[in-house]
């Protein structure tokens, strides 16, 4: 499956973003789809999972309550709204998918498990500044 990331940009803090993840080549319904982020100078870490079977969502820490993940299987697509955007929201947005019966919890977690890809979109950007 070939995966690219969209809809990155520039906001000022308290601002919203939708990111988007399409497929191609393949349906997205058998994966485990994740959105990553890694800022300047920092390693990637997990942003948000959602499952391919009953569409279970996880969220890292500093997410919760401001990015929704969700499906939307007729568009192939996998989005990330992002609200309420704050400067060290800044990063590049990657978004990767997973073998379908992998913890979506466990992903975000364990960095060592993104290794476990089988593919990566291409990065988004976001910047949050005023």
């Amino acid at each position: 499956v070939q995966l690219q990331a969209s809809g990155g940009g520039v906001v000022q803090p308290g601002g919203s973003l939708r990111l988007s993840c399409t497929a191609s080549g393949s349906t997205l319904d058998a994966y485990t789809i994740g959105w990553f982020r890694q800022a300047p100078g920092k390693g990637r870490e997990g942003v948000s999972t959602i499952s391919d079977s009953d569409g279970s969502t996880y969220y890292a820490e500093s997410v919760k309550g401001r990015f929704t993940i969700s499906r939307n299987r007729a568009e192939n697509t996998v989005y990330l709204q992002m609200n309420s955007l704050r400067p060290e929201d800044t990063a590049d947005y990657y978004c990767a998918a997973f073998p379908g019966h992998y913890h979506g919890g466990s992903i975000i977690a364990r960095p060592s498990l993104q290794t476990l890809a089988l593919s990566w979109g291409k990065g988004t950007q976001v910047t949050v500044s005023s």
